[in-house]
């Protein structure tokens, strides 16, 4: 049998490859054996727009049930932050999501929630790994059975979830302020909540695609031309918003259709939280994200910490300290007064509530990000290579052979998680496998988009010489 891994956001594989409905159950065995050591009674699951995803969301249900769990399972498709949020709201003592998150559409995945509505932490999930069983259980129960036992009740989450977030925002204000709105669901999750939310935005694919449309949806730049474009040429349209797969990851546009990557809208959160909303707590970031999160923490006087990559290792500070702004670079951002997880959905109704208050444009309120940090810009390439090169690659990362790429001189060298290179005061390059695809991840920094670009070819070059 296969041996399943998670990695840095849960179980990933391709669906009919390694991703099949018996290994599902295995998965889902494994954490009923998880719950019942640690007596744990009741699981809500969920599922996103991924093909397949309510027979596989069916299949774990009744594998929990087997083991005795109740479960709660979702009606239709919904976010990851819908899942986590049902969790705290029903008691629960675990969340299961099935979704890959924003991978191609070819993969589906596995995500597990602690009680707290976020990411199980690192050790949890290795121990509910340790116990997935090498067969599946030939015997499940019927949901109609389970139902009957009082096993299984089903739950609205997508009206418990935008309940939520009308009462924890000013949505009047929002509403009135004649802000125009784009909105890119990426045929994700967000889509009926973000239309029902913000019910005057101009939407782009909101509706049932389980294939994307062959792309894989990742709210970041490349993905997102459409949305840049109907900004660009909508006099009418001052915002794009762009949610992942299952919505807990963001991406923005500002008037003249340019991207904001989740650096600025990191530093754009913590500026609202703490300049306008007079909040304070600790500031925790990936190790990818930009270092100007640094500087505003320490001119905001607010103590932080870099983590290594992915967002359960955030929800874990979150869970024990008092966190204002938590994120990573690939779009998952927390803030202060929600659940510990990462919500795409949420984010974006922070950044329009802060724009609907100040009455500032979306690039003025970067140029007052830029005015505390200074200036940058970050872009990032995902390179599709045979693992022998990716190995190689890691290897003379570890030896430290990359002492240059091109022009630019290494002055020193990090390795929380991955490898970063620091070029000068303002620029750096990193490299690092990605967690939950076969891809070498190179990202780079520097005060224009255009360095940023010369210093990623410039890596590429030594690379691959």
């Amino acid at each position: 049998m296969t041996k399943i891994k998670f990695g840095t956001d849960g179980w990933r594989a391709i669906i009919a490859e390694d991703y099949t409905v018996e290994n599902v159950i295995r998965v889902a065995t494994g954490t009923a054996n998880w719950l019942k050591k640690n007596n744990g009674k009741q699981v809500v699951v969920g599922h996103d727009c991924r093909f397949a995803g309510q027979m596989f969301a069916e299949a774990t249900a009744r594998a929990l049930g087997a083991q005795g769990i109740k479960v709660v399972l979702a009606k239709g498709f919904v976010s990851t932050p819908m899942v986590s949020l049902g969790v705290v709201k029903a008691g629960a003592d675990l969340g299961v999501v099935i979704t890959a998150s924003h991978n191609p559409p070819s993969y589906n995945g596995y995500k597990l929630k602690s009680k707290l509505g976020g990411p199980t932490i690192p050790s949890e999930v290795q121990e509910v790994e340790d116990l997935i069983p090498e067969k599946a259980p030939s015997q499940l129960p019927a949901l109609a059975e389970m139902e009957a036992k009082g096993l299984l009740v089903y739950a609205d989450l997508e009206e418990m979830y935008t309940r939520h977030v009308e009462e924890h925002f000013d949505m009047d204000t929002i509403r009135k302020s004649n802000i125009g709105i784009g909105y890119d669901a990426m045929y994700g999750a967000g889509q009926r909540a973000m239309t029902r939310l913000l019910p005057k935005s101009v939407r782009l694919h909101c509706d049932d695609n389980p294939g994307f449309k062959g792309q894989a949806p990742e709210p970041i730049h490349r993905n997102l031309t459409e949305l840049s474009q109907l900004l660009a040429n909508n006099a009418d349209l001052h915002v794009g918003i762009a949610n992942d797969g299952d919505a807990d990851r963001i991406g923005m546009y500002d008037a003249d259709g340019n991207f904001v990557d989740s650096h600025h809208l990191l530093l754009l959160l913590l500026l609202y939280m703490h300049k306008y909303k007079k909040q304070s707590g600790k500031v925790v970031f990936t190790f990818s994200v930009t270092d100007k999160m640094r500087v505003m923490a320490e001119k905001f006087n607010l103590p932080y910490e870099v983590t290594k990559i992915g967002f359960k290792y955030i929800a874990e500070i979150m869970a024990q300290e008092d966190v204002i702004v938590g994120g990573e670079e690939s779009g998952g951002l927390a803030v202060k007064g929600h659940i510990p997880e990462r919500d795409g959905i949420w984010v974006g109704m922070m950044v329009l509530e802060f724009m609907a208050k100040t009455g500032k444009s979306l690039k003025e309120l970067i140029q007052e990000v830029y005015d505390v940090v200074g200036p940058f810009a970050f872009d990032r390439d995902d390179l599709h290579i045979e693992e022998s090169k990716k190995q190689e690659v890691i290897r003379n990362c570890q030896s430290d052979t990359y002492q240059e790429f091109g022009k630019y001189t290494v002055k020193s060298t990090e390795k929380i998680d991955g490898f970063k290179f620091n070029l000068s005061e303002d620029s750096w390059v990193m490299i690092r496998p990605s967690g939950t695809e076969p891809v070498l991840r190179v990202y780079a920094q520097a005060p224009t988009l255009a360095e940023s670009r010369a210093i990623l070819d410039a890596t590429q070059a030594t690379l691959f010489k």
